[in-house]
């Protein structure tokens, strides 16, 4: 009998112990970042010794976003915030800094060459030009750096830094994670070439242009039904519509967070078809892949 009581006594002790924060929870870092393919990066390098908030919600746009109460409530007690030049941390990140002045705002795009976004424009047929169509450059740069896995390498360079800086007692750690995602993203650097390979020249419409510097990366080019979050006018549809069927296009891709009505029209009159593309996407490394995919279907 007094044995079975102290087995009882031991495994409610065992039991209380599970019900309490363990101690580990307590050590962990507290993160925020902006958009999840972030969380995504920042768990790579940071594995259990962080805990990472993502701002952006998921089915919303990083383009309107404004952070709930709750989040600003609970970025006050961040060690860290690693923004990536989305447009929101332009009104925000001033404000986060003031809620919370103690802590470090990592800009993770630091040393990269942004490109310009991008509009395809066409011209009218009584003007004097010797194409029908040319691509104009706004002065607007493109955020989508997270979409090229040559440019996460950059990015993961300065989430190393910025978690090396405050918690410098894992700085081994943190170092033996990074070096195990580079070699991941020159894998899958790789595996993408070769999926793609023979594809180079090839264009794809998308509705936002997110993905400008992953056609950059694999030799493709991207042609936006929208710029600046604005729908196309009628005689601007048409012209794209005429594009498409110049270049075969049978495909407009759109992503989750945007209305797909204009790229719904497109795809109609071309008798094409339209596919959901997610640039936010968490599961980042697959949503590559998925991406790459799509893209060499749609060239057939």
């Amino acid at each position: 009998m007094l044995r079975l009581l102290k087995r009882v006594l031991a495994v409610s002790l065992l039991a209380g112990c599970s019900f309490s924060s363990p101690i580990w929870a307590a050590e962990k870092i507290l993160v925020f970042v902006s958009i999840a393919p972030q969380k995504y990066f920042v768990e790579q390098i940071g594995k259990d010794l962080v805990d990472v908030q993502v701002m952006v919600e998921a089915g919303t746009s990083p383009h309107t976003y404004e952070p709930k109460p709750r989040q600003m409530a609970a970025i006050s007690k961040a060690r860290l915030y690693f923004a990536i030049g989305v447009a929101f941390e332009k009104a925000w990140l001033k404000r986060i800094h003031a809620s919370n002045p103690g802590i470090l705002v990592v800009h993770t795009d630091h040393g990269i060459e942004k490109l310009p976004m991008i509009a395809h424009h066409h011209h009218g047929e009584n003007e004097n030009h010797e194409k029908a169509h040319h691509d104009h450059h706004h002065g607007e740069l493109d955020p989508h750096i997270w979409l090229s896995p040559s440019l996460v390498m950059v990015q993961a360079q300065n989430i190393l830094s910025g978690l090396q800086e405050v918690d410098p007692d894992h700085r081994s750690a943190y170092e033996t994670n990074y070096r195990a995602f580079v070699a991941d993203l020159e894998r899958l650097d790789e595996e993408l070439k070769r999926l793609l390979s023979g594809k180079e020249g090839f264009e794809f419409m998308v509705f936002h242009p997110a993905w400008g510097y992953f056609a950059e990366a694999y030799g493709l080019k991207q042609v936006p039904v929208e710029i600046e979050g604005k729908d196309p006018k009628p005689a601007q549809l048409m012209k794209l519509i005429d594009l498409a069927k110049e270049h075969n296009i049978r495909v407009v891709f759109v992503q989750p967070q945007f209305s797909a009505k204009s790229a719904k029209q497109v795809a109609k009159e071309i008798g094409g078809q339209v596919v959901f593309l997610d640039p936010l996407a968490l599961n980042w490394a697959d949503n590559l892949r998925q991406a790459a995919t799509k893209f060499k279907e749609a060239f057939k």
